[in-house]
């Protein structure tokens, strides 16, 4: 990376849930990085960001910040809704985006940031964490190993109550959990299959009156691809979910196996609310299918360590990083965007799956 540390990159973070705090924290400490200003509603009346950035101003309203602080870059962090409008008026005030996925509420409108970013040759990065995880790079990589076709089996359900049952329920005023949280699952199965994804069908259930009558809670996607390769993704949040296999993560071909293994022990064992725990790989488990003359298995399965991996907060600090390298080295995102906008076609197209209940071709 070139030395970005004579003319630090002036950021300004706009939302503070879990992931804008975890950025916020990313650019206070990354050096080619100045954090100028926080926005979010009610700002004044969030004690924490006080105690813990005392001298970054604050904002409640995101065109008076970017007004009055002339940020070089600008991220992303509110409800998706709000992300396409928030990014294109950052661009337009000349800043770059970190923009965290999913990208837009609709493909047209991630389109429209995708266009805005060309048009003002400045860097978009969108928060595919899973990219910057070496354990999970380590996954996709095994998982080109196995022969084609490929079964995918993947899933992530949270049970959430209080104030992360808040969370999802203002997240479902736009976005099932099938489309916010399946880009990233989706996206690895793209990366494995290195394949055109060309059916998606899906089933969803609304399982709460506190949400919208037209927006389910769980939902299950089917996809299969040009070279015969399948996959499914599975999402459930609310206090009515299981947590009896929350976390699967496994890809099968015709030469193995490989899974995400989780820990053993029921008193280390995490649950679905563990924010930690939806990147977490703990092991990844490697089975080979060859079989001896006698019919046995001509291997064991591998047990492979990720007992080092990062936690959260360092991949937090790991995508900002990438996104200071994009923005110094002016590095070239174009095929990053297309694979975004991908894997956001195919959550959109099981949206509609669940919404008209037919096989959506692409």
């Amino acid at each position: 990376m070139t030395d970005a540390s004579t003319t630090d990159i002036r950021v300004l973070v706009v939302g503070l849930g879990t992931m804008g705090l975890s950025h916020a924290r990313a650019y206070h400490k990354i050096p080619g990085f100045k954090l100028v200003g926080l926005c979010t509603s009610r700002s004044a009346a969030r004690e924490d960001l006080a105690a813990e950035f005392p001298d970054v101003p604050r904002f409640d309203d995101f065109t008076e910040a970017l007004a009055t602080l002339k940020p070089d870059a600008v991220a992303v962090c509110t409800y998706t809704e709000t992300h396409a409008h928030l990014a294109i008026q950052a661009f337009a005030a000349g800043a770059h985006v970190f923009c965290e996925k999913p990208l837009a509420e609709n493909i047209a409108a991630a389109e429209r940031v995708v266009a805005a970013a060309k048009a003002s040759g400045k860097a978009l990065l969108i928060g595919y964490i899973l990219r910057v995880h070496p354990s999970w790079t380590r996954f996709v990589e095994i998982g080109q190993t196995l022969g084609k076709p490929l079964a995918m089996r993947m899933n992530l359900n949270q049970q959430s109550s209080g104030s992360h049952w808040n969370v999802h329920k203002n997240l479902m005023r736009s976005t099932s959990p099938i489309v916010d949280c399946g880009v990233h699952y989706v996206d690895v199965m793209c990366r494995v299959t290195q394949a055109k994804p060309v059916m998606v069908h899906a089933i969803g259930a609304r399982m709460t009156d506190e949400i919208a009558p037209t927006m389910y809670n769980y939902g299950h996607l089917h996809i299969v691809f040009s070279d015969g390769s399948v996959g499914w993704y599975e999402a459930g949040w609310g206090p009515m979910m299981s947590e009896t296999a929350f976390f699967v993560k496994d890809m099968i071909g015709p030469k193995g196996a490989v899974s995400i293994a989780a820990k053993e022990s029921a008193s280390e064992k995490p649950t679905s609310a563990d924010h930690d725990s939806h990147t977490r790989t703990n092991a990844l488990r490697l089975h080979h299918a060859a079989l001896n003359a006698d019919g046995s298995f001509a291997k064991p399965d591998e047990i492979i360590t990720t007992a080092e991996e990062p936690g959260h907060q360092d991949l937090c600090d790991l995508e900002q990083k990438l996104f200071l390298d994009a923005i110094v080295n002016k590095r070239d995102l174009a095929a990053h965007h297309e694979e975004a906008l991908n894997s956001l076609r195919i959550v959109f197209a099981a949206d509609e799956s669940i919404r008209t209940g037919e096989v959506v071709r692409l």
